[in-house]
C-alpha cells in the first residue's frame, strides 16, 4: 500500500478486493491527493469568513458570561452580600 506497511496483494486478500479495483483506487488517490488536503481557507474565502465570524461570536459569548457574572458579582457586594 502507499505506506509500505502491507503489500498490495496482502491488502486485497485481507480486505476482499481485486487488485484491478485496489490499483484504480491507489491511482486516483495519488492523482488527487494535492486537492484532497487543501484547507478549506485556502481554495473558499467565503467558509474561511465563515470560521472568523464564528471565532469572533465565540469570543463575544465568552466576554458576555464574564460581564453577567461580574456585574453579579458587584450587585451582591452592593446589596451587603459582601459582610
Amino acid at each position: 500500500m502507499l505506506s509500505g506497511t502491507k503489500s498490495n496483494a496482502e491488502a486485497c486478500r485481507e480486505y476482499q478486493l481485486k487488485p484491478e479495483i485496489l490499483a484504480r483506487w491507489k491511482t486516483y488517490f495519488v492523482g488527487n491527493a494535492a486537492k484532497l488536503f487543501e484547507t478549506n481557507s485556502q481554495t473558499n474565502p467565503e467558509q474561511a469568513r465563515i470560521a472568523e465570524l464564528e471565532r469572533m461570536i465565540g469570543r463575544l459569548t465568552l466576554q458576555l458570561e464574564i460581564a453577567k457574572k461580574a456585574s453579579s458579582f458587584l450587585a451582591s457586594l452592593q446589596n451587603g452580600g459582601g459582610r
